[in-house]
């Protein structure tokens, strides 16, 4: 057993978002089948615009099915509380955020990297839904990441915070640069050349060196199987009174 799984995700979406929450709760089974996990944020408007890809609320049909569906996803993982921006496709320009999240996975440990990914996810879904297309309000939620924000757990804080206002400020000036600009920007293309269409997006490579891709947050099955980890699909169990059998 061994391999890795590389996921592509973007703030602005919500599967993404389930994704992440389920990975994290995994992660050290994960480690333990010698298995290692990457995130890799992608700008999934360029994703979807470059693979033709439209978002499924634009489909009725898909918008109205779509909020049963969120909603048992969320659930499922333990995410509660959330709301989706009033203008999701305005708000979906995350490319700073991204970049900021970009810096801060090659400058900090992997742990705050995560707890940051986490945050924003977590202040982009729930009410009062923070923009964070302006960049002011980037640098308040970077200032504001509780240093015990973590283990899916949203509800989570801490008085101390992860990043002083140096810190902030150096984060937020990177996001500026050229550097992080074009690392956002070759990361997506990255996920683009392995067939994403959209997120979360996951390139798996076995411990034969064999990479398939995947998608979506509810085929973590299919990767298992793929990975060769011993795992329980889902299955339909007997009613209680085995009699009626």
């Amino acid at each position: 057993m061994g391999g890795k799984i590389d996921c592509y995700l973007d703030i602005s979406s919500l599967y993404s978002y389930v994704a992440f929450v389920q990975l994290q709760k995994i992660r050290v089974l994960l480690a333990a089948h010698s298995v290692e996990l990457e995130y890799h944020p992608v700008f999934l408007g360029g994703i979807n615009n470059a693979s033709g890809n439209k978002p499924p609320w634009v489909v009725p049909a898909k918008a109205v099915h779509g909020h049963f569906d969120s909603q048992r996803s969320l659930e499922r993982v333990g995410i509660s509380g959330t709301r989706p921006p009033k203008d999701l496709m305005t708000a979906g320009m995350t490319v700073i955020p991204l970049r900021a999240l970009h810096y801060i996975k090659r400058t900090y440990p992997r742990e705050i990297f995560e707890t940051t990914i986490l945050y924003l996810f977590h202040v982009f879904w729930t009410p009062p839904n923070v923009n964070l297309t302006v960049p002011a309000n980037v640098a308040k939620a970077l200032s504001e990441v509780p240093s015990g924000f973590g283990g899916g757990d949203s509800s989570a804080t801490d008085s101390k915070r992860l990043f002083s206002q140096e810190e902030v400020d150096r984060i937020m000036h990177a996001t500026t640069t050229k550097e992080v600009k074009d690392l956002l920007s070759a990361v997506t293309k990255e996920a683009l050349d392995r067939g994403a269409f959209g997120a979360p997006w996951f390139w798996v490579t076995n411990d034969g060196g064999a990479s398939e891709p995947f998608f979506g947050s509810d085929r973590f099955h299919f990767i298992y199987k793929f990975l060769g980890l011993p795992y329980q699909d889902v299955a339909l169990l007997p009613p209680k009174d085995n009699a009626k059998l």
